[in-house]
């Protein structure tokens, strides 16, 4: 029973993680139909948005209080923006440079960003400082990011495939000379 009550959360977590490149492809795909990833992004958070309000009504949540909100720090509301720059940015890249390549980067930049705001306590957190440990941990992290990509045979396809749009530019303006 404590084992369930440790890994649960933990089991949740990842399979919140496996909806991320989910998320990110289908609205990649959603961009490129409506015309520019920006548009993709504004109809996803809208979907997302009637979802929890769905949500909202069946669990018969109460109304929250938006006056003790406002007086609260400048900072909590920026999660919105942020979820958006995200939410944008894996739409336009993600059909670049694929969902692993775009991930492994996501979460790099997660590790750093988490490591700061935990060592300096930001953002309403409790400081916990950056361990010697924990910098291992990130550092392996980053070299398995750069041995991936290096591995991923698709990466060295487009390199050569923009090698080859690029030399043939270049032999058609020779041409033209």
């Amino acid at each position: 029973k404590t084992a369930l009550y440790l890994f649960l959360p933990m089991l949740t977590a990842f399979m919140a993680g496996t909806l991320i490149p989910v998320q990110a492809a289908s609205g990649a795909t959603l961009g490129r139909t409506l015309g520019h990833p920006l548009w993709g992004a504004a109809v996803a958070l809208s979907i997302g948005v009637v979802a929890i309000l769905i949500v909202v009504i069946l669990m018969r949540l109460p109304v929250p209080d938006f006056q003790s909100a406002v007086r609260g720090p400048w900072w909590m509301w920026i999660g919105g923006v942020t979820g958006a720059v995200y939410v944008a940015t894996s739409l336009a890249l993600l059909p670049k440079v694929g969902a692993s390549g775009f991930l492994l980067c996501v979460i790099a930049g997660q590790m750093i960003a988490a490591m700061l705001l935990d060592h300096f306590g930001l953002l309403g957190l409790t400081a916990k400082p950056v361990s010697f440990g924990r910098l291992m941990g990130v550092g392996i992290m980053l070299l398995g990011l750069v041995v991936a990509q290096l591995c991923n045979p698709g990466v060295s396809q487009v390199v050569s495939k923009d090698k080859g749009v690029l030399t043939e530019q270049a032999s058609s303006r020779n041409k033209l000379n």
